[in-house]
């Protein structure tokens, strides 16, 4: 049997986990539990109209200055990257998940970023934190328009464990010299004033 402080201090752990659309989402996709400070912000869609409910997020700049972390996670093709082989630019890391809602619904707006701010050199990766690695992704994908986007995975979670928001989605956003600026935790319309203020702040890093 646990010992009462072992049992309290798994119930401590397990407590702040969230799943990204309130409903119960698979065990085995948990993060880890939330750290750091997080500001509460309030989503707007593009347009300045009212944000969709799914558009529902917070930033947390508490971690900005850390350097990427460098463990390796799969490429659409099967082989494996790090995020230093995107050096040199700036590199938006999307945790997302198949069976996550709002991490689908603000998918079509990482994909006109991707669209309007590739060739100026920013990277948007959508890293599938499904335990079903690339076959998931890939086959989502499969069924979507969304053809500025790549089906990258990391079946073990080492980036949300890393992160350890507690939910998905989570975005986080790098400058060129892979230093962390800001997490942006919940989904956000990536086409708003606020994603166009951090997205131009990275390209000019």
């Amino acid at each position: 049997m646990l010992s009462s402080s072992r049992a309290l201090m798994i119930l401590l752990l397990l407590g702040p986990l969230a799943a990204c659309d309130r409903q119960s989402q698979p065990k085995e996709q948990a993060n880890a539990s939330a750290s750091g400070e997080v500001a509460a912000t309030s989503g707007e869609a593009s347009g300045g109209t009212k944000a969709p409910e799914a558009f529902s997020y917070k930033l947390d700049k508490s971690k900005a200055g850390t350097p990427a972390p460098d463990f390796a996670f799969m490429d659409p093709d099967g082989g494996e990257k790090t995020l230093a082989d995107f050096a040199g630019r700036p590199v938006l890391v999307n945790l997302w998940a198949t069976w996550c809602t709002p991490c689908v619904a603000e998918m079509p707006t990482l994909d006109r970023v991707a669209s309007a701010h590739g060739a100026k050199g920013l990277a948007v990766l959508t890293i599938s934190q499904d335990t079903q690695g690339l076959s998931a992704a890939k086959a989502f994908f499969a069924k979507q328009k969304l053809p500025h986007l790549k089906a990258y995975a990391d079946p073990e979670n080492r980036f949300g464990f890393a992160y350890a928001t507690g939910s998905l989605p989570t975005s986080v956003l790098y400058d060129a010299q892979g230093k962390e600026m800001v997490r942006v935790i919940g989904a956000m319309d990536w086409e708003g004033k606020e994603a166009k203020a951090l997205i131009d702040a990275a390209l000019q890093s």
